[in-house]
């Protein structure tokens, strides 16, 4: 009797086939072994081109769909669906899109706006920084984003750089306004968000708004046919001295606003919003990229660690955004039971400590952590799309084709990069730090600063490599490793990096030298552990026969500087050290750190619980040093 397999032979593949099976698999290891990253950099380089040649058909075609145009479609596409929650009310793309079309109907009337007028907004996170901010591009005004934390005099000089012909504030910063109006000038308009004023001249918006039509404005108002025109003007410590307003055009609002949808986001996204909105990451990145996508965003006024996780849970958050500080505080709340029982799978954003990116994955659940690296003004980003902890990013072969950059020596005492002796500057080797910078050219534009051409020049670097070449200076520090990733180092010039803000160490003296005690101060940032960035500190030198007077001192800096800004440490010194080219000198200072162990010239410490500056004794060091001691 025949046995099954004689009756229905099994068919026995060609001779080939597992020479092949053999060649697929031994590929496979070979490149997860040599190229790890190869699928998740080509996955990543496809989106990079993918965007890139929607940009050139904008070019090719003279017309740009702008992220508003995409708004408007959208508006008229998904009315219903939520565009934005604030404190529990949604707002719809509808309803968006009728209230800035009621603002825009209001300007258009009132102040007769025209394309490309400049208008300043003073205001913290609510929906009508939204729907005044939308209102005027309707109008095809650039809107300036000023940092409500400034005060005063850098108030003033970021109102004045811009020149703008309506300001407009919220109804919540009229003290600030009050502080700065008797020297604003007279040809700038003042709108308040309220139905009252209470300031002669000052013009009321509420209730102008609600007898205001909801008519569209024409679209060949605010019809863009240049990626390169500008429309938002967003400031920037940068390296030195006072803000500035660093030009904002549709090219830099469509590569923004692509961020989210290049680490994976969709339209089915919630995305929380704690950031100020006059930060490009969250009104381009986060605001921007919510358009982009069609999705629902969620803003809060200002971030509360201890309500994130609840509201997360509250709106169903899938992505949030944050700084590095953002997730230390996080880190830093006491443990509670179901501190994984949340939705969020997307955290975009940047200044993360290798630590805490750790604990914040341990303590939190498996959300994917997507650090990157963009400067406002700069024509450079990178995305770490592997989630290598740590890193801000990866590149490649194929990248430095369509962004090239290079990472170069720098000369730390003399303050500037180092040049060979044929005038040309040099690259470091991977795993040496070095200056990052970011050719300038046609598709990747430097557009600079308003109202500042040296300042604008001063971020340029020319004849670096070759005759005629043109490089941006982006004042950080980087280091490449022999992988290809990208890690962030430091910052140069008179600069350092604290709660997530840039601070300007010559702004910060400059305050400090107005006082009728001080002679000069230098103003460094110093580590302090478990914290990202570095803590403001000043060393002063008193004028002859002058003593410190450390209630006008503590005055001084919360009326004149953000808090931020204010310096953490004080350290009187008898004679100020200078370099060889007579500049302060910084490095010995910023070693020696706030120790009084080891420093004998007299400490101050900003205790914020009193109010005041008080001696920074050995017990107080070690409660900073402990984390007992909130800073």
């Amino acid at each position: 009797m025949r046995g099954w397999d004689d009756l229905y032979p099994l068919p026995v593949p060609p001779s080939w086939v597992p020479a092949a099976a053999v060649g697929i698999l031994s590929l496979h290891f070979i490149q997860k072994l040599l190229f790890p990253y190869f699928w998740a950099d080509l996955g990543y380089l496809l989106k990079v081109l993918t965007y890139g040649l929607r940009m050139e058909m904008y070019r090719l075609q003279g017309r740009v769909f702008t992220v508003l145009d995409k708004f408007v479609k959208l508006a008229e596409k998904q009315p219903h669906k939520p565009f934005l929650i604030y404190e529990g009310t949604v707002h719809t793309y509808r309803d968006v899109d009728r209230r800035s079309n009621r603002i825009a109907q209001v300007f258009l009337q009132h102040e007769a706006l025209k394309k490309g007028d400049t208008v300043a907004l003073l205001m913290g996170n609510e929906p009508d920084f939204i729907h005044v901010w939308f209102g005027l591009a309707k109008l095809g005004c650039v809107v300036a984003f000023l940092n409500f934390n400034v005060r005063f005099r850098s108030l003033l000089h970021c109102v004045s750089s811009c020149e703008p012909k309506i300001l407009v504030v919220g109804a919540d910063l009229l003290g600030t306004l009050e502080e700065i109006l008797p020297k604003l000038q007279k040809d700038v308009s003042v709108w308040i968000m309220a139905k009252d004023s209470r300031f002669p001249g000052v013009h009321t918006l509420l209730d102008k708004i609600e007898a205001a039509s909801e008519d569209p404005v024409p679209v060949n108002q605010y019809s863009a046919n240049n990626l390169k025109s500008a429309v938002l003007y967003i400031f920037t410590s940068g390296t030195t001295g006072l803000p500035k307003a660093a030009v904002i055009s549709h090219l830099q609002i469509l590569k923004g606003a692509a961020g989210l949808w290049a680490f994976g986001a969709t339209s089915e996204d919630i995305i929380y919003i704690t950031l100020p909105l006059y930060h490009s990451a969250a009104s381009l990145l986060g605001i921007g990229g919510c358009i982009q996508l069609g999705a629902t965003c969620v803003l809060k006024k200002k971030f509360s660690a201890s309500q994130f996780w609840s509201d997360c849970r509250r709106y169903n958050v899938t992505v949030i955004q944050y700084i590095g500080e953002l997730c230390r505080y996080l880190c830093n709340q006491p443990v509670k039971e179901g501190e994984k029982n949340h939705k969020v799978r997307l955290a975009v954003g940047n200044g993360v400590r290798n630590d805490v990116w750790r604990e914040f994955l341990d303590r939190f659940g498996t959300v994917k952590i997507c650090e990157f690296y963009g400067a406002t003004e700069g024509n450079i980003c990178f995305m770490n799309h592997t989630g290598k902890i740590g890193s801000v990013g990866r590149t490649n072969f194929f990248y430095k084709l369509f962004f090239p950059f290079d990472l170069i020596k720098y000369d730390f005492q003399k303050d500037e990069p180092i040049r060979n002796k044929h005038g040309w500057c040099e690259k470091v080797k991977k795993g040496e730090a070095g200056l990052l910078i970011s050719k300038v050219n046609a598709k990747n534009p430097f557009f600079g600063y308003a109202g500042s051409k040296r300042h604008t020049e001063k971020k340029l670097l020319c004849e670096v490599f070759k005759k005629g070449d043109l490089y941006f200076n982006t004042g950080d520090l980087m280091v490449q490793d022999h992988d290809n990733f990208l890690y962030f180092w430091d910052r140069i010039g008179d600069t350092f990096r604290w709660k997530g803000e840039n601070v300007a160490t010559t702004e910060v003296s400059d305050v400090l030298v107005m006082l009728d005690f001080i002679q000069e101060a230098n103003v460094y940032g110093v580590s302090v552990p478990d914290h990202e960035g570095k803590a403001g500190m000043a060393s002063l030198i008193l004028k002859h026969n002058a003593s410190l007077d450390l209630k006008q001192m503590y005055k001084q800096v919360v009326t004149y500087l953000p808090s931020y800004a204010c310096p953490l440490f004080l350290r009187v010194q008898e004679k100020m050290e200078m370099t060889g080219t007579f500049k302060q000198q910084k490095f010995r200072l910023v070693d020696e750190g706030f120790n009084p162990c080891t420093i004998t010239d007299p400490l101050y410490f900003l205790d914020n619980s009193k109010k005041a500056y008080v001696l920074l004794t050995k017990e107080l060091h070690e409660m900073i040093l402990s984390g007992k001691m909130k800073l």
